[in-house]
């Protein structure tokens, strides 16, 4: 009985240990998917972040593209401006310039729809965000700070414009 009592201690012992050995993969492996869960955790997380800047960016640049391509076309609005002015006294007979005025009502209609609304105000107070004074005139029946001319209308707003109005601004009379 003595041996096998030993046997049992030593079966005991054994046990024992084969549990310590099985328990140690089991802890490695437990270690290691926790390690690969935080590590697809945060690819996750980066992967989204990535997605977020993306449409960040890709918005950014639609909206500089806009801008640009807005830009290029005022300087033809601006010379359907011209042939209007020169055609000052022909206007409501002639055809051809009810032809370029709607042309041109036209165009600031696209602009004022892509978001960059007309600035062509007279009597309103100078704002250098909105305006770019080119001359001052002395008037004594409007206040000083005030545009009384527009010589280039602008486009846009707070937020988005793509050039000021070129104005003359009243002045004190001396």
């Amino acid at each position: 009985m003595n041996g096998h009592e030993e046997r049992t201690d030593q079966d005991g012992a054994r046990a024992v240990q084969a549990g310590t050995d099985e328990a140690e993969p089991l802890a490695e492996a437990e270690a290691k998917l926790a390690e690969l869960e935080d590590r697809w955790l945060r690819a996750v997380a980066e992967l989204d972040n990535v997605r977020k800047r993306i449409a960040r960016d890709t918005e950014r640049l639609r909206v500089e593209e806009r801008d640009k391509v807005a830009a290029q076309w005022l300087p033809v609005l601006d010379n359907l401006e011209r042939a209007l002015s020169a055609a000052d006294g022909d206007s409501d007979a002639n055809p051809l310039i009810q032809g370029v005025r709607a042309v041109r009502d036209q165009a600031v209609a696209t602009l004022n729809r892509l978001g960059y609304r007309r600035r062509d105000q007279t009597g309103v107070p100078f704002d250098p965000q909105h305006h770019e004074a080119v001359s001052t005139v002395e008037r004594d029946d409007v206040a000083p700070g005030t545009v009384v001319e527009v010589l280039q209308p602008g486009y846009g707003d707070d937020q988005r414009q793509l050039r000021p109005a070129v104005v003359v601004v009243a002045k004190k009379a001396e």
